[in-house]
């Protein structure tokens, strides 16, 4: 045999074989409890699955909305401590200022010559504020347009990155995350049924902070009546009663300045305490953070140190000795191992630069995905065998030969998408439908070519030679364009737009493929065995 013809259907067969190899453990894993691949099989086959998308497997559809100006007051309130720092250490006396939740830093001064002083140093030390409005003794600054949009962009990314990494701690099979304009994230958890659950793990700011029980003149209760003390703030500490449920909400004054943040925070992990079994979170710090830690816990022996997530005690226990080993533990009577294993997760993921809020919440039932799972079956059956059987009654023989190549498209693109780890979506099963055409598409004219040079009264192996390379490029340029197409809809689109665009994208490449190359090496394998053949069937 001719060693081209060799190598040609050595690659046919690498190919089919190859897709049919990733394509088996998403068929045989279908139905099993654990969702893996039994037995031998599971050991020998590729470690690799389509995923069903949102609209085929349901699940719960999220669009939060990242507040922005929070991050941008915040990056404010930094360079206003940093500020009040260089202004104390270049001995700028008698000067106050202001910043309270606000993306301007108010300075005003007792002697105005100092108001120069102010504003050279704000000018040399801190170039990312800028002078935007000035009177005899008072100076109103505030972030530079840049630095703004850099906080804003910052922030957006880092929200996007966080909740990323929160969702692949949970677990959720193929999550489908991306931004959404400049302030919002779009959230696709397949297979997730429980919306509470998920709003509570991807939206909770998760700001770990350290701060000191005040055990000043003045109660909690005080505070809350005649306002709390300059420098203190009133937090509440919630209980649950195990046996009752009732939950109780315990005012406590702490000072508002953290000793300690969540920064240097390297693990968290939900075990059970010893002594009773009861739910709690263990933190671990990074080298900085347990130096931190052991200076905290010596300095402040005997008084009591609440730890604060979100403004929120979760318990406030007194420092009996020194910690050195950089370890902490949050304790709380409203844990539930759930609940415990949540915080964990959102602490080891990391705290958002700004909070989030849900703008949209929707959940999709599995019987909607099943229901749409067998209609799209159902269309491609019917599609699929109408065109077959138009392809045997119009070209005879090579309408065998079409259908062949046909057929390979499944497992080639079924398998590549299962190598990529793709989420098939119901947008997905019709891109399928559609490249089973576009694949026919490529032979109808392949053999309406050969047709022509039959009857220009070439023989089988000319017409043949003649048609597939005539039609090549005409078949590449209509095949390019939806390609472009759909590589803008993939870089543009969102969640089952994208699924569409992949699986049109391996579709149309492998409908190539199957019509130019195993076809025409079906149509030579067949000639070479019989060379006495004058006249095709088609």
């Amino acid at each position: 045999m001719n060693k081209n013809l060799v190598w040609r259907g050595l690659v046919t067969a690498f190919v089919i074989l190859g897709g049919v190899a990733y394509l088996l453990p998403t068929l045989l894993s279908r139905g099993t409890p654990d969702g893996k691949v039994p037995g031998i099989a599971g050991k020998i086959l590729p470690s690799k699955f389509i995923n069903l998308g949102l609209d085929l497997k349901g699940g719960i559809y999220l669009a939060m909305e990242i507040d922005l100006q929070v991050a941008v007051n915040n990056a404010a309130r930094r360079a206003a401590d940093d500020l009040r720092q260089e202004l104390n250490e270049a001995g700028v006396s008698g000067f106050r200022l202001q910043n309270e939740n606000s993306p301007e830093i108010v300075v005003e001064v007792d002697d105005p010559a100092n108001l120069d002083r102010v504003a050279r140093l704000a000018d040399s030390e801190l170039p990312v504020l800028r002078v935007a409005s000035r009177a005899a003794s008072r100076l109103v600054l505030g972030l530079t347009s840049d630095y703004e949009a850099e906080v804003r962009d910052l922030t957006a990314r880092q929200a996007l990155e966080t909740i990323r990494n929160r969702v692949d701690m949970f677990g959720v099979a193929e999550p489908d995350i991306r931004p959404q304009g400049e302030d919002r994230i779009i959230i696709q958890l397949p297979g997730v049924n429980d919306p509470d659950e998920a709003v509570e793990l991807i939206g909770k700011t998760a700001i770990l902070e350290f701060k000191l029980v005040d055990n000043g003149m003045i109660s909690a209760e005080q505070a809350l009546r005649d306002g709390p003390p300059p420098g203190t703030e009133v937090l509440y500490e919630r209980d649950v009663d195990p046996m009752t449920g009732v939950e109780t909400r315990t005012p406590i004054l702490l000072r508002k300045q953290a000793l300690m943040t969540g920064e240097s925070l390297i693990d968290a992990r939900a075990v059970r305490d010893q002594q009773f079994g009861l739910p709690q979170v263990t933190m671990s710090f990074n080298s900085r953070g347990a130096r931190e830690f052991s200076e905290i816990t010596e300095r402040y022996v005997g008084r009591n140190l609440a730890i604060v997530l979100d403004n929120q005690v979760f318990s406030a226990p007194v420092i009996r000795t020194k910690i050195p080993d950089g370890n902490a533990v949050i304790e709380s009577s409203s844990f539930t191992p759930e609940s415990a294993r949540l915080l964990a997760v959102v602490l080891r993921a990391g705290a958002l630069p700004a909070p989030v809020t849900v703008i949209e919440e929707r959940t999709v039932g599995p019987s909607m995905g099943s229901d749409s799972i067998s209609q799209g079956l159902r269309a491609g059956t019917v599609g699929l065998v109408l065109i077959l059987l138009f392809m045997l009654v119009y070209y005879s023989w090579s309408g065998v030969v079409a259908d062949l190549a046909l057929l390979f498209n499944f497992p080639i693109i079924l398998g590549a998408l299962a190598a990529m780890g793709a989420t098939l979506t119901l947008p997905g099963i019709f891109g399928l439908v559609l490249t089973l055409a576009m694949a026919v598409d490529a032979n109808v004219l392949i053999f309406e070519r050969i047709r022509e040079e039959i009857r220009r009264g070439k023989g089988p192996l000319g017409a043949i030679s003649g048609g597939f390379d005539h039609a090549f490029w005409t078949i590449f340029d209509a095949n390019l364009t939806t390609v472009l197409a759909a590589m803008v809809l993939y870089q543009f689109g969102t969640g089952p737009i994208r699924g569409f665009a992949v699986t049109l994208i391996i579709g149309i490449l492998s409908s190539m493929f199957t019509a130019i190359f195993c076809s025409r090496w079906i149509f030579d394998l067949v000639l070479s065995r019989n060379l006495r053949i004058r006249r095709i069937s088609i």
